[in-house]
């Protein structure tokens, strides 16, 4: 609750990030279709990036974001189960509906995985549009009580009748008020850095966000494995030696890459199929790590890597994007002759 704003006057704004995660978990895990020998499900939201606000001034309400989000789905086709992502590549505050896109990935596709596609444009897709649509107005309703003071503590006409006209509006489902500006907010990132307080054992925390990330390589599962792993390949693609213990990797190593710039420890290790691992930038705060969590998924004449960093602070997004699009994807491809570069 708002105790310093007189009459709800000033500019008031609140980081809504974690917020919408969980909104997304709670509305689209769980939704799914069946029809003939073909299911699929929504398992979970592998990340959601991106801005996202709500902010007050002379009682009016409006929000501020830009969303990329990603699901992951599971299913079966002929009882062969399939698994694959569906990208939302963005939800601004002024998306219509209808312009909502839709990307569908299919893991280890092949034709017969491939059929799961249509049940989810079908069946699924309308589902994720409907609550998407509903996004803003929810938002601004549940997350308004915080950042304005109750109608009846406000001595102002102006901005009590400008509150009570948009609680109005959004008990009619009305559209969500839209921003006069013509771009998002640029503040989100740096007001949302400050830190959470300190835990039990004296290490500080961040607030964080996610990253994902779909590369795919003209190479097995095999030997994009053994290429993350392997100390000579790592001292080529990085240029540097690696501090790494030899093949094969075990989980609870540790590592240094890039002259200790990038350094963790292998948490789990699946052969051919997954590393998951703490990672963190040197000039982190000490002690604080995100997880990266890398799923290789080998098809017909390629495969796809699905990364996944949770517990980026905020702030870090395009940094950690960046390097790891250029010093680890874009390197190994030249490297190794493993695909395009783009």
């Amino acid at each position: 609750m708002v105790v310093n704003n007189p009459n709800n006057w000033h500019w008031v704004d609140k980081n809504c990030l974690s917020w919408s995660k969980d909104y997304f978990k709670s509305k689209t895990v769980g939704l799914k279709a069946e029809k003939a020998e073909k299911s699929v499900a929504v398992e979970s939201v592998s990340s959601v990036e991106g801005d996202c606000e709500v902010s007050q001034r002379k009682g009016k309400v409006i929000s501020l974001f830009d969303l990329k989000i990603v699901l992951k789905f599971e299913g079966k086709v002929k009882d062969e189960d399939v698994s694959g992502s569906i990208t939302i590549p963005e939800l601004a505050y002024d998306t219509e509906s209808d312009e909502i896109q839709f990307d569908i990935s299919v893991y280890n596709e092949n034709s017969t995985k491939d059929e799961i596609r249509p049940l989810i444009k079908s069946e699924i897709l309308p589902k994720l549009r409907d609550i998407l649509s509903k996004f803003g107005s929810d938002l601004i309703e549940t997350n308004s009580s915080d950042i304005q003071l109750e109608s009846d503590k406000v001595n102002s006409v102006f901005t009590k009748a400008n509150q009570e006209q948009q609680k109005k509006g959004l008990k009619s489902d009305k559209p969500t008020p839209k921003a006069t500006t013509s771009t998002t907010s640029s503040t989100s990132a740096s007001t949302s850095k400050s830190t959470k307080p300190v835990s039990s054992n004296n290490v500080p925390k961040y607030n964080t966000s996610t990253l994902h990330l779909e590369p795919t390589f003209n190479t097995t599962s095999e030997q994009l494995y053994i290429t993350l792993l392997d100390p000579q390949r790592i001292a080529a693609w990085s240029r540097s030696p690696p501090l790494i213990e030899p093949l094969p990797a075990k989980s609870g190593s540790n590592f240094k890459f890039f002259g200790g710039s990038i350094n963790g420890k292998f948490t789990k290790l699946v052969e051919n199929e997954q590393i998951v691992q703490d990672w963190r930038l040197e000039d982190w705060k000490d002690g604080h790590f995100a997880k990266l969590d890398i799923s290789l998924n080998q098809g017909s004449s390629e495969t796809k890597m699905v990364v996944k960093f949770s517990g980026i602070p905020i702030g870090e997004e395009d940094r950690v994007r960046n390097n790891f699009e250029d010093y680890y994807i874009k390197s190994i491809k030249i490297t190794f002759g493993f695909g395009a570069v783009l």
